[in-house]
């Protein structure tokens, strides 16, 4: 009778961790996964380029949704992901879409401790991970400085400054010594306390539209450059 109990018991949390991973979803696969589906296949002369990254990115077509009109630009980005999550779906949110190119921007969240504690080297080998796989699936990798931010209104006290000037200097060398585009945001947004302009964000992390409206060009220079080595 123990010996039933125990196998039962065994298989109910079993059956408890095989339900509990799938509702959590890390990496929100499903967030895309209809649009992907539906997506058609890019023609010959169309140069897709898709956005990865987290709210930043995500965000953007929300406050800024003209920057995106027209264009044959996708926006993969989810609110307060880390970078081990974007590297899980990257092949379902890149890959899978056939771009041309794709523009990375992560690491703030890593940084903040959205998924538990991180190491600069390790947000940068999950970062690397994803241009290499692109540059695998012959996709244009255009790699983007993580924006300033003095301190995290979701979670304070974090120091993050240092954090970030370690992290964008090691993309910076990684896309020097690597022949890719690098979109240097920090320079043109940082504050003289290491933060985000406050014209350029409400809550110090988020760009808002004047915020975006500043990206734009700089982003834009790195895709334009990228395209002509085809």
């Amino acid at each position: 009778m123990a010996q039933s109990l125990s196998k039962y018991y065994i298989l109910l949390l079993v059956l408890i961790m095989a339900g509990n991973t799938k509702a959590q979803d890390f990496a929100n696969l499903n967030k895309y996964k209809s649009q992907n589906t539906s997506l058609p296949h890019p023609t010959a002369a169309q140069k897709r380029i898709v956005f990865m990254g987290d709210s930043i990115t995500e965000f953007w077509n929300v406050l800024e949704p003209t920057y995106f009109s027209g264009k044959s630009y996708i926006n993969r980005g989810i609110s307060g992901q880390t970078t081990p999550q974007m590297l899980i779906r990257f092949r379902a949110d890149v890959i899978a879409l056939q771009p041309t190119a794709v523009v990375i921007l992560a690491g703030i969240n890593d940084i903040a401790g959205n998924t538990g504690p991180s190491s600069i080297e390790m947000i940068r080998d999950n970062i690397l991970s994803m241009a290499e796989l692109a540059k695998a699936n012959n996709i244009k990798v255009i790699l983007c400085s993580v924006l300033p931010a003095y301190d995290f209104p979701w979670k304070a006290n974090q120091e993050p400054i240092e954090k970030i000037t370690k992290l964008n200097e090691m993309l910076k060398n990684y896309a020097k010594a690597n022949n890719i585009a690098f979109v240097d945001y920090y320079s043109a947004m940082v504050d003289e306390r290491l933060g985000l302009k406050m014209e350029y964000s409400k809550d110090g992390v988020h760009p808002n539209k004047a915020g975006y409206q500043t990206m734009e060009p700089i982003v834009e220079k790195a895709i334009s450059l990228a395209l002509r080595k085809d």
